[in-house]
């Protein structure tokens, strides 16, 4: 039985993997982080620590004090937060103060190096979930026309080229032209500003990086995203096959079928 390293942001995602790591056989330190992570994950977990984004140095303790080796990141971290006024320890700004530039990618790889430094490796954010990748083909709702499916090649051009850019990794578009294109604001504010700008029917194209780091930010819907899909009357949502995660996978596809909203996997 081994100890695993859970550090924590928002949503369903910590909670899925806690479990799965869990049926392993395996036990659960939590590091949940004040600004995004769930109370309830107290239930989850087998031991957790609650601490501020910005208390790197507490964080490495705490992990280091249970004799963590292998850690894994689940859940969003609003990226506004990287640039909020939040309370850094000395080794967060200095870690900070190191970068090149403050992409997702490169902040992140920063991190990874630190938790190295210190003999802990973070490991693919679905180690424990493959399961619950996208599989090619249709996965909820009717076919695409053919209209449709140009839109989807389209956009997926367009996605994975502002992705190779580290800026965002969904696009959405209509009629062979672009809607949104997303960027710090996150995949549902994507969808809201491309329903200001183009209506209804428009097609949502979400994929991950060339050469994706699947320690971090590795593409996920739930079933959030399928309310904003609704509520933002989007006709399909086309999500990279083999990468894109879909949390509470039966309840997704079993809503997008109530819902009317197609989801495909390119």
């Amino acid at each position: 039985m081994e100890s695993i390293g859970l550090i924590a942001g928002n949503n369903r995602f910590p909670f899925l993997v806690a479990h799965e790591i869990k049926k392993s056989g395996n036990k659960v330190v939590c590091i949940a982080l004040k600004e995004e992570a769930d109370p309830k994950l107290e239930k989850v977990c087998d031991k957790i620590f609650w601490f501020s984004i910005g208390k790197f140095q507490k964080i490495i303790d705490a992990l280091k004090s249970e004799n963590i080796k292998n850690v894994i990141m689940a859940g969003q971290v609003k990226h506004v937060k990287i640039y909020s006024a939040i309370s850094m320890d000395f080794r967060a700004i200095k870690v900070m103060g190191s970068l090149i530039n403050k992409k997702t990618d490169t902040i992140l790889k920063t991190i990874a190096n630190e938790f190295e430094k210190e003999g802990m490796y973070l490991i693919d954010s679905h180690t424990y979930l493959k399961h619950l990748l996208a599989l090619p083909g249709l996965i909820a709702g009717k076919k695409l026309f053919l209209d449709e499916s140009k839109d989807v090649d389209f956009g997926y051009k367009i996605a994975k080229g502002i992705a190779g850019f580290d800026i965002g990794q969904t696009v959405v578009v209509k009629d062979r032209s672009v809607l949104a294109v997303e960027s710090v604001e996150g995949t549902d504010e994507c969808i809201k500003r491309a329903y200001k700008l183009g209506g209804e029917n428009a097609i949502v194209i979400k994929v991950a990086k060339p050469n994706q780091d699947f320690r971090f930010d590795v593409p996920v819907i739930g079933l959030q995203t399928i309310d904003t899909l609704k509520q933002n009357r989007i006709r399909a949502m086309a999500i990279e096959a083999g990468v894109t995660l879909i949390l509470d996978k039966d309840e997704v596809i079993k809503k997008a079928q109530e819902e009317k909203v197609t989801i495909f996997g390119v």
